[in-house]
């Protein structure tokens, strides 16, 4: 019998993401794994958010990045916890670099963590880190096509965050194709349209995680 060295990697990931996701449940902490390409506003988002759910929520940050630890800086200024992985190369994070993070994290004085994945559409998904939500945050300025050139990523989703609604007058992108081809893929799938840099759409945003938190 042959197993192939991806299968044997996921497989172990996959372990791996299971302790996690006891790990978070036994703290009551809601794990969120945060997807997109580079530059899509991932860690503006973050930083909006957490100064927007305080004081009712206490959030932390895993970041991951191929080199430095620049986000997790820019995090850390918002007042909450950031623990910084850097990949050295790697396109994604693993559920055992998050073990490691999340260990690090003052878990007993938090409501959610979110993992800021490494910038990449594609080598993500595959990975499972033992997190509750999937998001996928894609930027205006992307393009409207990405839904459908990385189906497996928007697929597994549980909210997609359109973010840079700002620079709609000045780009080409049709929110109503993202959705359309977003929900072929995924019928359930939120869909919250935002502007980390005015706060346009953040009310609804935050709703939805304080709606995770109670349940």
């Amino acid at each position: 019998m042959k197993i192939s060295v991806h299968k044997r990697i996921l497989d172990a990931n996959d372990q791996a993401a299971a302790a996690n996701a006891s790990l978070f449940a036994e703290h009551h902490v809601i794990c969120i794994n945060m997807i997109s390409s580079p530059g899509s506003g991932k860690t503006t988002i973050l930083a909006r958010t957490i100064k927007d759910m305080k004081p009712g929520m206490r959030i932390g940050v895993i970041e991951g990045d191929l080199k430095t630890d620049l986000d997790a800086q820019r995090i850390r200024t918002t007042g909450a916890p950031a623990v910084q992985i850097e990949t050295n190369g790697a396109c994604h994070l693993t559920a055992a670099q998050v073990s490691d993070a999340a260990r690090a994290m003052p878990m007993d004085s938090l409501d959610m963590v979110f993992v800021e994945n490494v910038g990449n559409l594609v080598c993500p998904s595959a990975f499972e880190l033992g997190e509750s939500a999937r998001v996928v945050v894609l930027s205006t300025a992307e393009g409207d096509d990405k839904p459908a050139k990385y189906p497996g990523t928007f697929m597994k989703a549980a909210v997609i965050l359109i973010n840079k609604v700002d620079l709609l007058p000045l780009v080409d992108f049709d929110l109503e194709r993202v959705s359309s081809d977003a929900r072929a893929l995924n019928p359930d799938v939120k869909i919250f349209v935002i502007s980390a840099k005015t706060g346009e759409g953040f009310a609804p945003w935050c709703e939805y995680l304080r709606t995770l938190r109670r349940h």
